[in-house]
This record gives C-alpha cells, structure tokens and sequence, in this order.
C-alpha cells in the first residue's frame, strides 16, 4: 500500500478530470432526505458525507436485471459485455460485501457474468462521516477484513484535504488524474485513527463474538416458538433481501419472442424471504414449498447471515449496513436485535 495527499481544492479538479475523461463514475449522490449510488457527472453531486445508500453498490456489479444471452435455433450468443467503471466512496461494509461476493461467485461453478463485469471495475472506499440510525457495522466480523478494493480515500478532519491509500495498479492509475504528494507520517497517523474512531460509533452492535452467535443461533434450529415469535410480524414481502449488499440468490427465465423460436435469457434478483421462493413443481399439477411459513424462511435468512456461510467466508455472511432494519416494513428484519435477543436464550 502506498498512502498519497490531496488538498480540498485539488481534488475537486481531481473529480471533475475523472468526470471530463469520459470515465464512467459510479458515486454517492442526495435523492430527497436519502442517498443512492448513482452516475457521477458533476462534482456538486458528490456525497461523500452519506450514511447509508437505499441500495448498496453490488447493483453495477451484480446488476437487479441482467441479459445473459440470445438464443434461437442456429444456437446462442452471450450477452456479458462489461463497461469499464470506478465505483467512487463505497463504505467499508459494502467493500467487505464485495469481496464476500467475489468469493461466493468465483467458487466451484464461477460466474462468467460477475466475474466479467467485477474485473472492468475499478473500486475506490472512502471513509463514514455520517452513521446511519440503524447500524451495526463496528460490532459485526470484526476479524474479517475486506480485501479486493483499489484504493480508500479518507477525509481528514478540519478540511484540510484526503489521504489516498492505493492497493492496486488499477488504484495507482488514477493518481496522473490528480496533483497528489506523499502523505506525511502525520496524515497517515490522523487517518487510521479516522477510521479506528468510527467503529466505535454505531448506535447499534452485536453483544457476542462471531464464533458465539454461530454456535448459539444454530443451535436454536428446532425452537419452532421462537422463530414463529421472531417472524409473526413479517410480510414477506422480501424487502430485506432487496437491500442487502450481500444477498446474491438470482432466478432465470427464458423470456420467449412472439415467433416462438427466439429469445433472451434474463437473471434477476430473487428474495427467500417471498412466499415463492421455494416453491417447486414436483409434475402432475403439484407442487411443494419447502419453507412454507415465514417463520422457516425468517429462520433461514439469519442462519445464513450469522452461521451458514461462516466457513466459505471466514465469518459471517452479514456486514452490518443497517440497510434491511431501514427498509423492513414491520420493523422486524434487524439482524442485531434478533441475534441479541437469541443470545440471551
């Protein structure tokens, strides 16, 4: 890692040469009283001083509707063709839910589709200034550090400027863009201790360790009661699955031309927390739900989190973005609360 300095000014203009480059930038941006990650194409635009987006930034990676390929009955042609893009200001809870998904999908049957499109990507952090009401980032996986990222900017405090920390060769290319100088030992200081100070912040935190919660919550399985109690609220309308950086369940459909011997094949987002979700045909006008109550399905989606995927990823499976507790209409799908609430069983 080699740690760089702008001043305010200079990476202002920094920006706008990103912008005027014609590169594509993907950036925090204000929609009414919210954030979203959206097209950066003014500087004025830029806010790095977010919380929280409504979605997180997975959805450039691993888009919400995606085109697999064109078939008809000559055969098939692909539809994966990558834009190159820099993902600018993403929060170190997404980039630890990016690099859990580049994990997930470069394992055993990898996907040629986020693969493609995560390598044309160029990934810059940037440090919380502002924390969202219903975070737990500073307690979750704590031994779990992202990885696969380019570059982190951190704003020092008093306005003085940012320190740029590269990690990559991608990183390090956008340095020409820019009037960066060496970070002196004292900027490099103030910045760790930024980041350090921040994850002590959260309004909201989990009472256990990892390993804990993994062993405890597994065990609770068969606790039919429980997780009726932890569920009965729930619409199971999947808005909890939408919004987290690290869901990546996806269904296929081959969606038919009007002549009936062409057509696309399309991926998109799916949730296990709908009804649906589970819902297969077992022939003869049957069929079979294999979590038919919510309560299984509420079950289901905090095994996976806490407990599941704890060995693949080296912790859990749940980065601590707040994001589903915001969105959940009943105000029930907050991991922290239901894990706390478990651990005191």
């Amino acid at each position: 890692m080699s740690s760089y300095f702008i001043t305010r000014a200079n990476f202002e203009k920094f920006i706008v040469k990103l912008i005027q480059a014609k590169k594509k930038i993907y950036a925090p941006v204000s929609k009414k009283q919210s954030f979203i990650f959206d097209e950066l194409t003014s500087f004025d635009d830029l806010r790095l001083d977010y919380d929280v987006t409504i979605l997180p930034p997975k959805k450039y990676i691993f888009p919400p509707r995606q085109g697999l390929l064109t078939f008809d009955k000559q055969g098939h042609n692909s539809l994966i063709a990558p834009e190159d893009k820099i993902l600018l200001g993403v929060h170190f809870y997404d980039l630890k839910a990016i690099d859990m998904l580049d994990n997930l999908f470069a394992a055993n049957n990898s996907d040629a589709n986020y693969l493609a499109n995560r390598a044309a990507t160029t990934i810059i952090g940037a440090n919380i200034q502002k924390i969202s009401k219903r975070a737990f980032w500073g307690s979750v996986g704590k031994d779990v550090r992202p990885h696969g990222y380019d570059g982190f900017i951190i704003k020092l405090d008093g306005g003085e400027g940012y320190v740029y920390e590269c990690y990559t060769d991608k990183g390090s290319a956008l340095l020409k863009s820019g009037d960066f100088s060496n970070a002196s030992p004292a900027q490099i200081a103030a910045s760790m201790d930024i980041n350090e100070r921040v994850l002590k912040q959260c309004p909201e935190k989990l009472n256990h360790s990892s390993k804990e919660i993994a062993t405890k919550v597994r065990s609770t399985f068969k606790e039919k009661q429980l997780w009726e109690e932890l569920a009965d609220d729930c619409f199971s309308c999947g808005s909890c699955n939408t919004v987290c950086p690290t869901c990546y369940c996806f269904d296929v459909q081959d969606n038919w031309n009007v002549d009936q011997v062409s057509g696309r094949r399309e991926r998109t987002w799916d949730a296990c927390m709908t009804e649906d979700f589970a819902k297969i045909s077992l022939g003869g006008g049957h069929e079979e739900n294999f979590r038919e109550s919510k309560a299984q399905r509420f079950r289901h989606r905090i095994m996976r989190k806490s407990t599941y995927l704890n060995e693949t990823l080296g912790g859990p499976a749940c980065v601590g973005c707040g994001r589903c507790s915001s969105a959940c209409t009943a105000d029930i799908a907050d991991p922290a609360k239901a894990i706390n609430r478990i651990m005191e069983l």
